[in-house]
């Protein structure tokens, strides 16, 4: 196995891609994610039409807790009304559940891994910082060592743009400590999903999570070197590819939001 490839970011429009395979070479990675920008349809139809393609072993999910994930069964999987309910879905704040639910039907024998961290953890890194909340390993996937300031800086601002530049400048670092936190669970989550069935493993998750040099593929490179990792960016034609390197990059129509920003005036 090799290391993590660099990345070659190819910018590729909807018309062009081709939905019933995934990039050349990208069957032999051991770990694979699908970004996304998580209220467009056209990107978890796009993530569906990968897995079915890849037949992972695994499916790693952002939007699950290890309980949660520790539920689904082929049998709950065939039952989308079922799994909705066993989930909790409704109640988790992530979109509609019609929108992942063709995701899990596309690979349904496929072990399913939950990598979420719960809100309530989450907040204690406010006064425990990251490392304990993460628990053992915290070490080596980097989370006692402070970040670079050029890349504290590059991150404390994307969390601002991202929050419409209304979060105080306080928060920040507490935001960005939360996003490693996520990074490395994540990380973590596919490491054991590679060691427990085999590969492929499939992750899927928002596009921040899944960039090269700052996300969850950083850290299984930190910890796993040997480990393949192949990682797709997707983002919309109005705004263009999303922050950070991909080892692939598509663009699909947007989304109509309204104002994002609205919530925060």
């Amino acid at each position: 196995m090799a290391a993590l490839a660099a990345s070659l970011c190819l910018w590729v429009p909807a018309s062009a891609q081709d939905d019933a395979a995934a990039p050349e070479g990208w069957d032999d990675a051991d770990i694979v994610y699908l970004g996304e920008q998580h209220d467009n349809p056209a990107h978890h139809a796009r993530q569906a039409d990968l897995v079915a393609a890849l037949d992972p072993a695994a499916l790693v999910f952002e939007m699950l807790t290890p309980d949660q994930a520790s539920l689904v069964t082929p049998d709950l999987i065939a039952d989308e009304a079922a799994m909705e309910a066993a989930l909790g879905w409704n109640a988790s704040g992530w979109p509609d559940f019609a929108m992942y639910y063709p995701i899990f039907t596309a690979a349904p024998e496929a072990a399913i891994y939950g990598a979420a961290i719960p809100r309530d953890q989450a907040r204690r890194v406010m006064d425990e910082g990251i490392d304990p909340v993460f628990g053992e390993d915290a070490a080596r996937y980097g989370l006692t060592d402070p970040l670079p300031e050029t890349d504290q800086q590059a991150r404390e601002a994307l969390q601002m743009a991202a929050h419409c530049d209304a979060l105080p400048a306080e928060i920040l670092p507490m935001m960005v400590d939360i996003q490693r936190l996520r990074d490395a669970a994540l990380a973590r989550a596919a490491l054991q999903a590679l060691e427990t069935t085999s590969a492929p493993v499939v992750v899927i998750t928002g596009n921040g999570h899944a960039r090269t040099d700052w996300g969850a593929p950083a850290a299984v490179a930190r910890v796993a070197p040997d480990v393949t990792q192949r990682a797709l960016g997707q983002g919309e034609d109005d705004t263009g590819p999303p922050d950070g390197t991909f080892d692939a990059v598509e663009i699909t129509a947007p989304v109509d939001r309204g104002d994002p920003c609205a919530a925060f005036n």
